[in-house]
């Protein structure tokens, strides 16, 4: 199959927002109050975890369509820790990303718990969210 290339396109909104358009779709990112912004959207580390709870989702949905699975739901909670030090500007020897991400997940099906671990296991092995998370991928940056 050929490659499918994603877009994104934004630029900054008023005070501390950043507006992206991902296809039709204006996603709005900011900083809470008590870091100069408006807290009118979350800030882009938050939709990093919003992102990797929604592909979970998703590919359990397609998963669960392609293997007959009644999946009746699913609840996620993801949590990462992270130094903000570095992104401020301040001296720290600790990298800028993610320290740690973790994920639950309660899937609503008539499995038990092994089939249930099993489901999850091979959904991560299809998202391509947490592929880009645990999997070094090339970016390059150039001026426009």
């Amino acid at each position: 199959m050929a490659l499918k290339t994603l877009r994104a396109t934004g630029q900054m909104g008023p005070g501390m927002t950043i507006e992206i358009m991902c296809g039709e779709h204006k996603v709005f990112m900011d900083q809470p109050k008590n870091a100069g912004g408006a807290d009118l959207g979350p800030a882009p580390p938050e939709l990093i975890l919003a992102a990797y709870a929604g592909c979970v989702g998703t590919i359990g949905r397609i998963m669960a369509h392609q293997e007959k699975i009644t999946l009746r739901g699913m609840q996620f909670e993801v949590e990462a820790d992270y130094n903000p030090d570095r992104l401020l500007g301040r001296d720290s020897t600790d990298r800028t990303g993610f320290q740690q991400v973790r994920l639950k997940v309660a899937i609503d099906a008539d499995l038990d718990d092994t089939a249930k671990r099993d489901f999850l296991e091979r959904i991560e092995t299809r998202c391509p969210i947490l592929d880009n998370l645990v999997n070094e991928t090339p970016v390059i940056s150039e001026l426009m």
